[in-house]
C-alpha cells in the first residue's frame, strides 16, 4: 500500500487501539478485582501490547516511505489508457461560501495526497479561487471526492481580484493552474480579454501569474509580444488564448499552449480540414522569458453543428508532460445542437518539430514542421456522455502499480452540464 495513504491510516488505527487499552484499564479500576485478574483479561492485554508494537512497526516503515516520494516528475512511456470510472461533483455545491463550479484545471501534490483545481470563475460570482481536494481512487474507479480548502488568487497590490463591472481592464479568467512541488508555489494562467468597441474597447493581455499556497502574487512570465492583444487581427484571439499549462524537465521548464489560432497562423478549425495550427510555447522558469514555439495542427472540428452556421470549436484544453519532450494533447470539440464534446487525447513529440519563434506568421511562412501527434483516445468511443473536459493530471498509483490520470470537466456553471472527474489506467 502507498505510504500516502497508509501512514495515517495506521496511525488512525493506532489511537482507536489505545482507545480500546485505556477503556480496559478504567473497566479494571472500577470492576471487581477477580476480573482483573482473569486469564481472559489479562490475554486481551497482552495482545493489544503485541498489536501495538506490530502497528507500530507497520507505522514507522510505511512513514518512511512517505519521506522515500521524490520532487521528480513522473514518466510515462504510454501505449493505451484504460477508463476505470466517473465521479461527478454536486453541482452548485457551496463551499465556504464560495459556489464551485468551472473547474479547468488539476494538479496533484503526490508527497501531500492533495489536488489543486482551479475555478474559471471570472470573479462573477465569488472572487477569481483555486480549490484543495482529496480524491479517493481504487481500481474500480474513484470512491469519493471532498474539498478541503479554497483561496482566492490575489492581484501584485495584494487585494482579490474584480470582476467585470468593477474593473474590465483587470477582471482575469482563470484557466489553467500546476503546482510545483520543489519551490512548493502554484502557477497559474488567465486569457486576458479582448472585446472592440467604438466607445469602450478593452485589451487585456494574457497572464502566467506565479503565487504562494495562500494565493499570494509572488511572481509574473514575459508574455512574448505575438501573444499580446492587439486592435487590429493580429495576434491572439479572445477566449482562445493560454487555456492549457504544464511544467516539463523536472520542473525547469513551463510549456503553455493557445485554444485556438492566432490571427497571423490562419483560420480557426472548421469542419473539414483547413490547416488551423495553434502554438505550443516554452519558457524557462528559471528567467521566465518564452525560449520556444513549436505549430501543432489541430483537427477540425467532430460534429455538424445546428443549425450549420451556428456555433462550433475544435481546440486544444489542456497539455501533460510525459517527458523527454513528449506531451499528451487534450484537443476539445463542441457544436451546436449536442450537449456533449468530442474528446481527442494526443501522443505529441516535439522533437522533429521546428522552432517558430522568429516565424511571425505561418500563414505567409510555410517552412516549418508541426508537432507530431498520435491518437491515443477519442472519448466518444467510451460510449458516455463526456462534458467539457479542461484539466488533465497523473494521479497516484493504483493498487496494481500502474499509473493513472485523472481528467476534469469545467461546467460552465450550467446545471444541464456536469463537473466530472474521469478516472483513466495507464498502460505501458
Amino acid at each position: 500500500m502507498n505510504g500516502v495513504f497508509f501512514c495515517p491510516f495506521v496511525f488512525s488505527v493506532i489511537m482507536i487501539i489505545k482507545l480500546i487499552v485505556s477503556m480496559q484499564f478504567t473497566f479494571q479500576k472500577n470492576a471487581l478485582d477477580y476480573l482483573y485478574k482473569s486469564s481472559f483479561v489479562m490475554q486481551l492485554k497482552s495482545l493489544s501490547i503485541v498489536l501495538l508494537l506490530l502497528l507500530f512497526i507497520f507505522y514507522f516503515t510505511s512513514c518512511l516511505n512517505t519521506k522515500n516520494i521524490t520532487n521528480k516528475q513522473p514518466k510515462a512511456n504510454i501505449a493505451g489508457i484504460k477508463f476505470l470510472g466517473e465521479y461527478d461533483v454536486p453541482f452548485a455545491l457551496n463551499y465556504k461560501n464560495t459556489t464551485i463550479g468551472g473547474l479547468s484545471g488539476i494538479d496533484y501534490d503526490i508527497r501531500n495526497n492533495n489536488y489543486y483545481l482551479i475555478c474559471d470563475d471570472r470573479s462573477a460570482m465569488n472572487p477569481a479561487r483555486f480549490y484543495k481536494a482529496n480524491i479517493s481512487i481504487t481500481q474500480k474507479g474513484i470512491d469519493t471526492m471532498f474539498f478541503t480548502d479554497m483561496k482566492y488568487f490575489l492581484q501584485p497590490n495584494g487585494t482579490e481580484y474584480p470582476n467585470f463591472k468593477k474593473d474590465r481592464y483587470n477582471t482575469p479568467d482563470p484557466e489553467a493552474i500546476r503546482y510545483d512541488p520543489i519551490k512548493k508555489i502554484l502557477i497559474w494562467s488567465s486569457e486576458g480579454e479582448r472585446i472592440l468597441k467604438e466607445k469602450d474597447s478593452v485589451l487585456s493581455d494574457p497572464a502566467i501569474r506565479m503565487v504562494n499556497l495562500k494565493g499570494k502574487f509572488t511572481d509574473s512570465f514575459l508574455i512574448p509580444n505575438n501573444l499580446r492583444m492587439q486592435s487590429a487581427e493580429k495576434g491572439p484571439r479572445q477566449n482562445s488564448v493560454f487555456e492549457g499549462m504544464c511544467f516539463a524537465d523536472n520542473y525547469k521548464t513551463l510549456f503553455v499552449n493557445v485554444e485556438e489560432p492566432c490571427y497571423e497562423d490562419g483560420p480557426r478549425a472548421a469542419i473539414s480540414e483547413n490547416n488551423a495550427y495553434i502554438r505550443i510555447l516554452k519558457f524557462d522558469i528559471a528567467s521566465k522569458i518564452n525560449t520556444v514555439q513549436y505549430a501543432y495542427k489541430l483537427d477540425p472540428v467532430a460534429h455538424l453543428p445546428e443549425p450549420i452556421n451556428s456555433f462550433s470549436i475544435n481546440g486544444v484544453s489542456e497539455i501533460l508532460s510525459i517527458g523527454d519532450n513528449k506531451l499528451l494533447v487534450i484537443e476539445r470539440s463542441f457544436s451546436t445542437g449536442r450537449m456533449a464534446c468530442t474528446i481527442k487525447v494526443f501522443l505529441t513529440d516535439l522533437d522533429q518539430a521546428t522552432d517558430i519563434i522568429n516565424n511571425p506568421s505561418l500563414i505567409e511562412n510555410k517552412k516549418f514542421k508541426v508537432a507530431n501527434k498520435k491518437l491515443l483516445m477519442n472519448m466518444d468511443e467510451l460510449d458516455i456522455y463526456i462534458d467539457n473536459i479542461e484539466g488533465i493530471t497523473f494521479g497516484p498509483l493504483l493498487p496494481n502499480g500502474h499509473k493513472t490520470l485523472i481528467f476534469v470537466a469545467d461546467n460552465n456553471f450550467n446545471p444541464l452540464q456536469r463537473s466530472q472527474l474521469l478516472l483513466f489506467e495507464v498502460m505501458e
